[in-house]
């Protein structure tokens, strides 16, 4: 799936680095406790949260995530947008709750886990 595939089915709006759109991702979480996501997300590309804060680039960063959907219409600040931008991170905003939006990700075909052979 692409992440402009994942802007349609969600339809959410990019806030950031809108030329990586048609770059690939296979997994995605669903979370909004960082700690949880570094000690327990392996393989992810898609971050689904309703936290908004720095930490959540930067956990971003840290897990080589490429995109962070922001959920219940929350918005990003300029700062976290810049260090996003930095990274090469798509920002993207949705209205549908964290449920939702994870549920119909994976309706999609886009899995929580790759388990490797």
């Amino acid at each position: 799936m692409t992440i402009k595939e994942i802007k349609e089915l969600l339809d959410a709006e990019v806030l950031c680095c809108n030329d990586n759109l048609n770059n690939s991702v296979y997994s995605a979480c669903g979370c909004d406790l960082m700690s949880d996501v570094l000690a327990y997300v392996k393989d992810q590309a898609v971050l689904l949260t309703g936290l908004v804060n720095p930490q959540v680039v930067r956990t971003a960063v840290m897990m080589d995530m490429v995109c962070i959907v922001f959920v219940r219409s929350k918005s990003p600040s300029e700062d976290m947008l810049k260090l996003a931008e930095d990274n090469g991170i798509v920002i993207l905003e949705t209205e549908k709750r964290l449920y939702e939006a994870c549920g119909i990700l994976y309706s999609n075909g886009l899995i929580g886990e790759v388990t490797k052979a």
